[in-house]
C-alpha cells in the first residue's frame, strides 16, 4: 500500500489560511499560560479517542460554547486523539484503522483523520493530540495546538526527538508505573536541538535539524498509585527546576489518577479546583476524559453507539460542564489570591483595624 506524501494530503485537505492563523494564535496562548504570562488555567478535555468523527464534532460544538463562556478564566483545548498506544494488542486508533476493526488502512485513516482535524480546528477550538507514530506526525501536526508524548512512549528516543521538532508546547506524561524520571528526561531532551531522520513534505526520508521545544512540561497521570496530590505536583516541579526547566505541571484526572473510574475523575477535579483556588502555583492545567455520554463500550458492540467512548471510559457532557465551571471559579479565585499576595509584598501588610 502506497501512502500519500504529507504535502499531497495537505494539498487535498488544506488548512484554510484563517484556521492556520487561529492555530498559531492558540499555540501562543497555550505557551503564555505555561509561561505564566497568561494567568488563566489550561484545561484539556475531550474523548479518550475519536471513533466517530461526526459525533466528535458535535462534542466540539458543546465544548466550544463552554470555552467561550468561561474564556476569562480558562483556556480550553479539545482532545482530538486519533492514535492510541497499546500495552499489548488492540485498536490503534482512527489513523490506523478507520473501519474500527483489526485491519490496518492508514491510507484511508490519514484522509479521514486529517479531514476531521481540519474541520475541528475550523470550529475555533485549539486541538490536543498525542503523537504515537513519529512517521505520521507531518501529516497532522499543522492542525495541533498542544501535543502529548504518552506514558508508553515517553522513554523512547524518537518520541523525545519528535517533541523537539513539534511546533507547539509538548507535555510529557509520567510512565505507566508512575515513575517521573523518564518524563523529566524527555522534557530535557525535547528542549534541545537534534538532527533526526523525518519524512519530508514530499514523502522522502531526510535529515532534519530541530530547534528544540521551548515549552516542554510534565503531565501527571498516575501509575500504580495516584499522583495528583499537592506533594506530587511540588515534587514534579522541583525535578523540572533542578533540570533547568520551567516548573510547569499539568494533572490528568483520568488514567492512574482515577483508577480508570470515571466517578473518581470528579473527585480528582474537585481536589484540584480547591488547590488551584488556594493559589497552588505549579499546577498550571488539568486534563479530563469526557465525551457525549458516560462510560465506554467494546468495538464489537451491536449497535455501536456514536456517543460513547470505545477506549477509556469518559464522563458524559452533563457531568463535565459543572467541572469546567468549578475550574473556572478556582482559576478566578487564584488570580485574586495572587493579586492580594502581590499587593502585600509591594505595599506591606494592611494596618490593624482601630479599636
Amino acid at each position: 500500500m502506497l501512502l500519500p506524501a504529507p504535502a499531497e494530503l495537505r494539498t487535498a485537505l488544506p488548512l484554510p489560511p484563517a484556521t492556520a492563523e487561529a492555530v498559531a494564535s492558540h499555540r501562543e496562548t497555550v505557551a503564555a499560560v505555561l509561561d505564566g504570562r497568561d494567568p488563566r488555567l489550561l484545561v484539556i478535555v475531550g474523548p479518550c479517542s475519536v471513533h466517530d468523527t461526526e459525533a466528535a464534532l458535535d462534542y466540539a460544538e458543546l465544548l466550544s460554547g463552554a470555552a467561550r463562556r468561561l474564556g476569562d478564566d480558562l483556556v480550553v483545548v479539545l482532545r482530538a486523539y486519533l492514535e492510541k498506544p497499546r500495552t499489548a494488542l488492540g485498536w490503534k486508533g482512527l489513523l490506523d484503522s478507520p473501519s474500527l476493526g483489526t485491519s490496518s488502512d492508514p491510507a484511508t485513516g490519514l484522509r479521514t483523520g486529517r479531514s476531521f482535524l481540519v474541520e475541528a480546528a475550523g470550529r475555533g477550538m485549539p486541538l490536543a493530540y498525542e503523537f504515537v507514530d513519529p512517521v505520521l506526525a507531518p501529516y497532522v501536526a499543522d492542525t495541533v495546538s498542544w501535543a502529548a508524548i504518552g506514558a508508553r512512549t515517553v522513554a523512547s528516543q524518537p518520541h523525545r526527538h519528535l517533541a523537539s521538532w513539534l511546533p507547539m508546547p509538548a507535555g510529557m506524561k509520567n510512565c505507566v508505573s508512575g515513575d517521573l524520571a523518564p518524563a523529566v528526561a524527555a522534557a530535557q531532551v525535547a528542549a534541545h536541538h537534534h538532527v533526526l531522520p523525518m519524512l519530508s513534505p514530499e514523502g522522502r526520508l531526510v535529515l532534519t535539524e530541530t530547534t528544540g521545544n521551548p515549552h516542554p512540561h510534565l503531565v501527571l497521570r498516575g501509575g500504580a498509585a495516584p499522583n495528583h496530590g499537592a506533594d506530587h505536583v511540588a515534587t514534579a516541579a522541583d525535578l523540572l527546576a533542578a533540570s533547568g526547566l520551567a516548573p510547569t505541571v499539568l494533572v490528568d484526572a483520568s488514567h492512574g489518577n482515577s483508577g480508570k473510574d470515571i466517578n473518581r475523575q470528579e473527585e480528582v477535579v474537585a481536589d484540584l479546583a480547591k488547590r488551584i483556588g488556594d493559589g497552588e502555583p505549579a499546577l498550571t492545567g488539568v486534563m479530563i476524559e469526557s465525551y457525549l455520554a458516560d462510560g465506554r463500550q467494546e468495538l464489537t458492540a451491536d449497535p455501536l453507539r456514536r456517543d460513547v467512548s470505545v477506549t477509556d471510559a469518559c464522563l458524559g457532557w452533563e457531568r463535565t460542564e459543572p467541572l469546567l465551571e468549578a475550574l473556572a471559579k478556582a482559576s478566578r479565585r487564584r488570580r485574586r489570591t495572587t493579586a492580594v499576595a502581590a499587593a502585600v509584598r509591594d505595599d506591606g501588610p494592611p494596618p490593624f483595624p482601630g479599636p
